[in-house]
């Protein structure tokens, strides 16, 4: 294929901006859901407010932990489409499909705020979480294997180094899922832990000169 055929078919393909749009406006939505679900009764005496705002704080450490997961989800798509030129129709569900789970997470984090202790609300919340991760990969996984979609080709390290970043956290799920019945507590902890070792991850990817190129197209 010539170079003039060839960018006369990534012509006829989508901008990716309109689909990077929308993503951020599911995302934005996803976050004020998110900090919706926080409130106190009105008209509380000093006491009853302390009591209130205790009260809070499994609601509050659900919001935490969903509002650093949304920000990964969100930062990993945005790095991901700064690489992409063009996106079919494929790209397009896919990326929908990606947005399914992900709009599920005010939902996870409500039901885990209310029952912070029951091994079901822990379940209910990991299963959203491995749901957007295993869409997640299978976008990544799609695009990767089609370059005439991106703007430049990419090695084979850069492209395994997107893929563990995109699946990894299934693994952190799934153990705390497994751990919620014995010890919710640690469970939760788990769930935070994933945001925090992705981004503990790519900060070390970049310190290291063997891996510093590629980890610069990851936040």
């Amino acid at each position: 294929m010539t170079d003039q055929v060839r960018s006369a078919a990534v012509q006829r393909r989508g901008d990716p901006e309109r689909v990077k749009a929308f993503t951020d406006g599911v995302f934005a939505i996803i976050i004020t859901i998110l900090v919706l679900e926080i409130s106190v009764p009105p008209n509380l005496s000093e006491q009853s407010l302390g009591e209130a705002l205790e009260e809070l704080r499994p609601e509050m450490t659900a919001w935490v932990v969903s509002f650093l997961i949304t920000g990964m989800y969100w930062v990993w798509h945005r790095d991901l489409f700064n690489q992409i030129r063009a996106v079919n129709r494929d790209v397009v569900w896919l990326n929908l499909i990606f947005m399914l789970p992900a709009a599920l997470i005010p939902f996870g984090a409500s039901v885990l705020g209310e029952y912070p202790d029951v091994p079901l609300a822990l379940h209910a919340y990991g299963a959203v979480l491995i749901a957007a991760s295993v869409a997640r990969w299978v976008l990544y996984a799609y695009v990767m294997r089609r370059p005439e979609l991106l703007f430049a080709p990419l090695s084979d390290r850069h492209r395994r180094i997107g893929g563990l970043l995109a699946i990894a956290p299934i693994a952190i799920y799934l153990l705390a899922m497994v751990v919620a019945t014995p010890a919710p507590t640690v469970s939760v902890v788990l769930y935070l832990a994933v945001p925090l070792l992705y981004f503990g991850l790519i900060t070390l990817l970049r310190s290291r000169p063997g891996t510093r190129t590629e980890a610069e197209d990851y936040g």
